[in-house]
């Protein structure tokens, strides 16, 4: 498992920079750059998903990489010790990124 540190404040999963989620989806097939990635498992706050509101709090994530050039990318799942999930106050998944990606190109 990847230890998780996400800023997306809008994310219905965020709690305190951490998600409630035990996995995420990384897209991004042909990134070349961290901005060309985001999280694909973001949802807004008050979308009304039941999984949303559960209290456990995770830094341990299996995160699910569809970014094939990021070097930490191995058969579609990160392996990276560490990554984070950037985006702030986003809307919508297009507005968040892996802050953790880096090119193997």
């Amino acid at each position: 498992m990847t230890k998780l540190d996400c800023n997306v404040v809008n994310c219905s999963y965020n709690a305190d920079n951490c998600c409630r989620r035990t996995d995420i989806q990384v897209e991004g097939t042909q990134a070349k750059t961290s901005s060309e990635t985001c999280c694909g498992s973001f949802a807004p706050k008050g979308c009304g998903c039941q999984s949303c509101h559960t209290t456990d709090v995770k830094k341990d994530t299996t995160v699910s990489c569809e970014a094939c050039g990021c070097k930490f990318n191995e058969d579609h799942a990160c392996h990276a010790g560490h990554i984070g999930i950037s985006g702030g106050h986003a809307d919508s998944s297009r507005e968040t990124e892996c802050g953790s990606f880096v090119c193997s190109c």
